[in-house]
């Protein structure tokens, strides 16, 4: 039955919630195949909430896909984070190529995506570069941008983009349950008013605000003011001023009344402060430029923070180093920021989100060269979506805020019988042990220990043993497959 036929919960925001840990993630399933400190980083990052893609699959696949994270959500009263990332011609064919045939195509997706949410609980991350990235777009200065693809009709296919993302937006808008961010583009790309008019016309009034720093790597702070811009700009030019985006202050000159309109373009390379004494990462000068021409009008669109990777900020490429140097493109030395966050406290921001899945390579980098080898580590990079171990390592490594290693070790340890499975389990320390089966595996008793199972999820008292004799002795019915994380006593595990 589709989750479009349950009964609908009552709706329920991102902001306040309680964000979902996928136990079957994408981090943990390379887990599996990781051995020593690579393990243990993915666990790790494994053990912290990041969004759940969907790239592909016919529609009925991607309802299939979308049901069984949302149902396990939903069971646990937590919220999922869905990035819908299909549009026909993503990412210009670039890294990470793919998507629809069409728009035809592409609205039988989000139809599958709907239902597969249903009445329940879930945010979704629109389409990353979706608005960053436009096929044969112009500017609102009059410029050709760059993506300019001989297989797309040059005539239509900037209106065709903003149809299928207005068509996701009134799709995911009509569920009860669901709310639904477009992309902000980031404060090293688009300057403010030029995102604002095209998030106006994706529908961003329709939804529930707009994402920053996708996959990217900027300052939470340089991220927070740009995005406060931008929600100012929108009600600037729908509510003062109508289509006068050209007032909206940006990142590219930053002078107002409070700097006597002595402006200078801010630097991505330091945080941006109002009080800042650099001038180029000192935003006094826009933010009174919007309190000048907003009078009382406030801003009401909110926006949500990738703050995944970027503890450190974005990479300093050496000058003169690279023919191109794609500083989103897999940089070193990089650390993984704010942890995923639903309590900001910060006006207008909705969530701090790991959108980017920490660990995943954004594709072969070769940085203007021939390749094989990205230049700037001497490797091969994983493609687009992979695992990437060496990065993984640095983001752990070089954390801010820190990140403390998983503290606990659980031991599993299986033999086959006639009806599924003894597994012997040994944990670090004794207290209740946390897991989730993936099929329909059922614990029928304990030798060693106490359990209870609620569906997949299974608790079980993990007692000090003398000797090596296992901590806890579960019969079990089904496959014996073994759970990817573990938790002891609430405390993430690793496992071997």
């Amino acid at each position: 039955m589709s989750a479009a036929a349950d009964d609908a919960d009552p709706a329920v925001g991102l902001a306040g919630s309680d964000l979902y840990l996928n136990p079957w993630s994408t981090t943990l399933e390379a887990a599996q195949a990781l051995a020593g400190q690579a393990r243990a980083d993915a666990q790790l990052l494994g053990s912290i909430p990041s969004a759940d893609w969907f790239t592909t699959g016919t529609p009925a696949e991607v309802e299939e896909a979308v049901d069984d994270v949302v149902t396990a959500a939903a069971v646990q009263g937590r919220m999922p984070v869905l990035v819908a990332y299909n549009l026909p011609f993503r990412d210009c064919a670039q890294y990470s190529a793919g998507g629809a045939l069409d728009t035809a195509a592409y609205q039988a997706w989000i139809d599958g995506l709907v239902a597969g949410i249903g009445g329940r609980p879930a945010t979704v991350i629109l389409e990353p570069d979706g608005l960053g990235i436009i096929p044969h777009y112009v500017t609102l200065d009059g410029v050709a941008e760059w993506c300019q693809p001989a297989e797309i009709p040059a005539e239509t296919a900037a209106a065709d983009r903003y149809t299928q993302l207005n068509y996701a937006v009134d799709a995911l808008g009509a569920l009860p349950s669901a709310s639904v961010y477009l992309d902000g583009t980031g404060a090293s790309w688009l300057n403010v008013g030029e995102i604002s008019d095209r998030l106006l016309k994706g529908g961003v009034q329709r939804a529930d605000g707009f994402f920053l720093n996708a996959s990217n790597y900027q300052f939470t702070a340089n991220s927070t003011a740009f995005g406060t811009w931008i929600s100012q700009c929108i009600a600037y030019v729908t509510e003062v001023s109508p289509g006068d985006f050209g007032s909206c202050g940006n990142q590219y000159w930053n002078g107002g009344p409070a700097n006597n309109w002595t402006g200078v373009a801010m630097s991505q390379y330091g945080e941006w402060s109002a009080d800042a004494a650099d001038p180029a990462l000192n935003t006094a000068g826009v933010d009174s430029r919007y309190e000048s021409i907003l009078g009382g009008v406030e801003p009401t669109t909110r926006f949500v923070i990738d703050t995944s990777r970027n503890g450190l900020g974005p990479w300093q490429f050496p000058a003169d180093t690279y023919p191109v140097h794609e500083d989103w493109c897999n940089p070193p030395d990089r650390g993984l920021g704010v942890r995923p966050d639903t309590t900001t406290d910060v006006p207008l921001v909705d969530a701090y989100l790991w959108i980017k899945v920490p660990g995943e390579s954004d594709g072969k980098c070769y940085r203007g060269t021939g390749g094989p080898l990205d230049p700037a580590r001497g490797i091969e990079d994983p493609a687009a979506g992979q695992w990437f171990a060496e990065q993984a390592r640095e983001l752990v490594a070089l954390a801010d805020p820190g990140v403390a290693p998983l503290d606990c070790h659980v031991g599993w340890d299986v033999e086959a019988d006639a009806s599924g499975f003894a597994a012997k389990v040994r944990t670090s320390a004794a207290g209740n042990l946390a897991f989730f089966f993936a099929g329909d595996q059922a614990v029928r008793k304990a030798t060693r220990g106490e359990f209870t199972q609620d569906g997949a999820a299974v608790t079980a008292t993990a007692a000090e043993r003398p000797g090596n004799a296992p901590d806890a002795l579960l019969h079990v019915v089904g496959e014996p497959d073994q759970p990817w994380i573990f938790w002891l006593d609430g405390r993430a595990c690793t496992s071997d």
